[in-house]
């Protein structure tokens, strides 16, 4: 009998039928938005929990918190639920309404940190929490078990349905879980693939990429992973965002536009080639903003 747990990865390649400009080069949307809880934080969230499970660190007694921007939260809250594990998230302030309510509707307990504090605070309150004890944190930032999922899934994916012709991978980085995982198992079946990461330009906010201090620069992060590191601004994320939805009928996050603004640019480079990015989620998170306003 088949769970919603099965239902996580295998998720559809499609080709853009519009918005590429090189006629020589085809562009894949890989998208993640048609895992069970929304976005490709289902894989991590599956593989931290059972990784924690197996490995006696989630035991009865012990609730699990977490920081995240959102996604994660989702993917965390209803993996958790099917595991019968409480659990507590944080975020900052400013998180959209949408995660927060779905985070809750799955039974999670919300922590609302200041805004001014951005993502490094909702992490000092989750390292607060298990400083008091009776908390385990999985720590997505620094957990191989994050990047593990998208080795073992992710990566062979994009191969198999490329039907092995991937010449670029291209991701948002945010935990750089994504990233890490793809870029291990591309290299090993073909060293020549070229893995573009994208982080905002400086005063760019888009949800869902970051570009880090130093001292907070996720642990699974191994920059000789990355072939090239783009710089998006929140303009060209939010355009291309609209463009996918009006254009492709791809409806997603700016994160996911800011990987496509790349895309188009690698692509522009080429002479050929066959590009993959993540449309990491769905465009209904983010109804509240005004991310789609006319």
């Amino acid at each position: 009998m088949r769970s919603v747990l099965d239902l996580v990865g295998n998720t559809p390649m499609v080709a853009l039928q519009r918005i590429p400009e090189n006629p020589d080069v085809t562009i894949y949307a890989k998208l993640e938005g048609t895992n069970p809880g929304g976005s490709v934080k289902d894989r991590a969230a599956y593989g931290m929990i059972k990784g924690a499970l197996d490995r006696g660190e989630l035991r009865p007694g012990v609730k699990l918190v977490e920081a995240t921007s959102g996604n994660t939260g989702i993917a965390l809250a209803m993996i958790a639920n099917l595991f019968n594990v409480e659990i507590e998230i944080v975020m900052p302030e400013d998180a959209t309404r949408e995660r927060v309510l779905t985070m809750e509707a799955f039974g999670a307990k919300v922590v609302l940190t200041p805004k001014e504090q951005s993502m490094e605070g909702a992490i000092d309150y989750a390292h607060a929490q298990v400083q008091k004890g009776g908390y385990h944190m999985l720590n997505q930032f620094a957990n191989p078990d994050n990047y593990g999922m998208h080795y073992r899934t992710t990566g062979p994916e994009i191969w198999r349905d490329s039907q092995h012709g991937v010449t670029h991978f291209v991701s948002a980085m945010g935990t750089t879980g994504t990233i890490m995982g793809v870029s291990r198992f591309l290299k090993e079946v073909n060293p020549g693939v070229q893995i573009v990461g994208c982080q905002p330009t400086d005063g760019s906010r888009i949800p869902g990429i970051r570009k880090w201090q130093e001292a907070y620069l996720p642990k699974i992060f191994e920059r000789q992973r990355v072939d090239r590191i783009m710089d998006i601004s929140e303009e060209e994320a939010r355009v291309m965002t609209n463009r996918l939805a009006r254009e492709e009928a791809i409806f997603c996050g700016m994160s996911s536009g800011g990987a496509v603004a790349a895309a188009v640019r690698v692509a522009r480079e080429l002479s050929s080639g066959v590009i993959v990015c993540i449309i990491c989620d769905r465009g209904d998170r983010y109804l509240s903003t005004d991310l789609f306003g006319s």
